[in-house]
């Protein structure tokens, strides 16, 4: 079944292709909430209520684009909502008392996908959000303070301290690598 009768037949409500969507969807998926969750379940759960408001919705989707386009934009929005129903606070580490790490490109070449992932779930909930809107999911200041219903200069503000809170943690992994 192409894409387009697939979707046609999630439309229709039709349970072996909304079952079909889901297998060929949701692998993708879990990595895009897995990036803005804080633990494997919290992911899980995130991409359950995505995949229910795609469900919900596809009958609006109107051919403009890539539909896993589509559908990872509902998951990041998904995602957001669900940090701001999980009272996710902006959490203040004092990050600003670090002075800025110098981290070797050996460092980061020395780690895999895996570890890159667990390094950026450990961000604070605020950094960690903006830190995937911007770097991974590749939105402007703008459109974050929009998503997040704050301003520009906070966006700019959270990704500078999520990179050096990430300088931070790389160049702690390096020196016990190294010790």
């Amino acid at each position: 079944m192409d894409e387009k009768q697939l979707i046609q037949a999630c439309i229709a409500e039709n349970k072996n292709a909304q079952k079909a969507l889901y297998e060929r969807f949701s692998a993708k998926m879990y990595f895009v909430c897995l990036r803005y969750a804080r633990h494997n379940q919290e992911a899980q759960d995130m991409l359950q209520d995505g995949f229910i408001k795609v469900f919900d919705n596809i009958s609006a989707f109107k051919n403009n684009g890539s539909f896993e386009g589509w559908i990872r934009r509902i998951m990041v929005n998904t995602s957001l909502n669900y940090c701001r129903k999980s009272s996710f606070k902006n959490e203040h580490i004092g990050i600003e008392d670090y002075q800025d790490a110098v981290v070797s490109s050996k460092a980061i070449s020395n780690l895999s996908e895996q570890e890159l992932l667990k390094i950026i779930q450990q961000l604070p909930d605020g950094y960690r959000m903006v830190f995937n809107l911007y770097v991974i999911e590749g939105y402007s200041h703008k459109e974050i303070g929009e998503l997040l219903k704050t301003t520009e200069s906070t966006s700019r503000s959270q990704l500078a301290k999520a990179r050096k809170w990430i300088q931070k943690v790389l160049t702690e992994q390096n020196f016990k690598n190294n010790v």
